[in-house]
């Protein structure tokens, strides 16, 4: 079987008891079968594409046509794209093989929340789908009766389409240092096997939800111990907590997901510290996800695109019915709404004391939902970029009641997501280097890394690179084009009258 034996163990509760029978109800074609036919599929499209971009080097290194950071989701999206298009990708990524992304560390959600028939990074290829990865090993019975993809068996689904894409990845690849130059971008690296240095003609920002930043934590977080409190995002061992009182700031999906694994890892109770007055109940961010959203919203003007994120960012993304469901089901779990943390000290002997709008609450450790921020001081690979890039907070002023701080650092991206200099600011190169990554939402749209669109933003990354460096390579692909002797008629088609 292609799924990890965690994903196994999972399956079960997944399929409510059908998964015995698969086997009977149909006759599933298997791994190997879908692959001759992904095979197949890009022989008839003529995939990958024949290589066209022009070698070349600096200081005898040579020059990658794109270097991607982080082979998540997005990563092998974009990757697939460029080379589909015939263009050389290289994706770095920090993680050991197979756990790139958060899916099988820090995520802890049972099911993801995107429908399951979304097709996801699968480019238009059938047979790239999760539907094929899964039918192809349970059947057309167990697809039908599946409700949401387990998170395992989505990272399993991602280890196979790394395989089957044949992508160059080089994983525990940690960047230290992003250097732009006017005809490249250099990257410096530390790996296993020591530091290293790679040259691309252009860089690919593929880091995720915190691809600018990180996490989020509140000022009054700021001097207390990291004994007692963690970032929902933080990977760490949930069964230290079995027996203890634990808090949770915050009320999205990260938040439910922390809570419930507390829960379920044997805490002594669990208190939801809720700022709103009441849980949002409509996903607005699922309202925008037409094709008319995906195409279009890039070409908006500045004051529509403001005026959709801030919309969506004030109402607030819900948690999964499920991920609330798997909390409430607890006794132990408390929601308490309307309550804002106004402060938080250590207690004497330890603990914390959590001050709220709505008492006291004294916990054992306490839990941080509370999201990711651009905030490029903490990347210390950005160090050389960070003072020039434009923001949309310099490029345009919102009306009256709509700031948004998110919207305002968010870098102001080009037409192929590129990084664009701040004004009076002499930064060559910047423009070389393209973020697919949340912070792009603003002025892309979500087709940075959400499943709905990842493959449209990998495609009109890659199709946008590919004139980049066409129109920069001009002049030696004329030379290549008056070198180019390949004849098709050789005069021995015809007798002179």
């Amino acid at each position: 079987m292609a799924y990890s034996e965690d994903s196994a163990r999972q399956w079960p509760d997944e399929t409510s008891g059908f998964a015995a029978d698969v086997q009977e109800l149909d006759a599933p074609s298997g791994l190997e079968a879908l692959e001759r036919r992904l095979a197949q599929d890009l022989a008839w499209l003529d995939l990958p594409g024949k290589r066209w971009v022009p070698e070349a080097s600096v200081d005898g290194q040579p020059l990658i046509d794109v270097l991607i950071l982080g082979a998540g989701m997005a990563g092998l999206a974009a990757g697939t794209a460029i080379q589909h298009l015939g263009m050389r990708a290289v994706l770095l990524d920090q993680a050991p093989e197979g756990f790139e992304g958060p899916w099988a560390t820090t995520a802890r959600m049972e099911t993801l929340r995107s429908p399951k028939q979304l097709t996801g990074p699968a480019l238009g290829l059938p047979a790239l789908t999760f539907r094929a990865w899964f039918e192809a090993q349970f059947g057309l019975r167990a697809w039908d009766k599946l409700d949401k993809i387990p998170r395992l068996q989505w990272m399993d689904y991602l280890r196979w389409y790394r395989r089957v894409v044949d992508l160059d990845v080089r994983n525990r690849h940690r960047v230290v240092r992003i250097l732009p130059h006017a005809d490249h971008v250099r990257v410096d690296y530390e790996s296993p096997e020591g530091g290293g240095t790679l040259r691309a003609r252009r860089l690919v920002l593929a880091t995720g939800r915190a691809g600018l930043g990180g996490r989020y934590v509140p000022d009054f977080m700021k001097r207390i111990s990291g004994r007692y409190w963690a970032h929902s995002s933080d990977d760490m061992d949930y069964g230290r907590l079995r027996g203890l009182n634990v808090g949770v700031i915050g009320a999205g999906a990260s938040a439910m997901d922390s809570a419930a694994t507390a829960l379920e890892a044997g805490a002594a109770r669990v208190d939801l510290l809720i700022r709103r007055d009441d849980i949002p109940r409509v996903n607005k961010g699922k309202g925008a996800g037409s094709p008319g959203f995906t195409h279009g919203y890039h070409q908006l003007s500045d004051e529509w695109k403001w005026r959709i994120r801030h919309y969506i960012n004030r109402c607030q993304v819900p948690p999964p019915r499920g991920s609330v469901l798997r909390v409430s089901r607890h006794e132990n779990a408390s929601f308490h709404l309307g309550c804002p943390v106004l402060g938080v000290v250590e207690r004497e002997g330890g603990g914390l004391r959590v001050e709220t709008g709505r008492g006291v609450f004294d916990l054992d450790f306490l839990f941080l939902a509370t999201g990711f921020m651009i905030d490029w001081a903490s990347r210390p690979e950005y160090a050389d970029i960070a003072s020039h890039v434009r923001t949309w907070g310099e490029r345009h002023a919102p009306e009256s009641g709509a700031d948004d701080q998110e919207l305002a650092v968010s870098p102001d991206l080009g037409t192929v997501f590129e990084f664009q200099p701040r004004q009076g600011h002499e930064a060559p190169g910047l423009s070389r280097i393209h973020c697919l990554c949340y912070p792009a939402a603003m002025s892309h749209g979500t087709v940075s890394g959400d499943i709905p669109a990842v493959s449209d933003g990998a495609r009109r990354l890659a199709q946008g690179i590919a004139g980049l460096l066409f129109t920069e390579n001009i002049e030696a692909l004329y030379e290549q084009l008056q070198q180019f002797d390949e004849p098709e008629v050789f005069g021995d088609e015809w007798t002179p009258a």
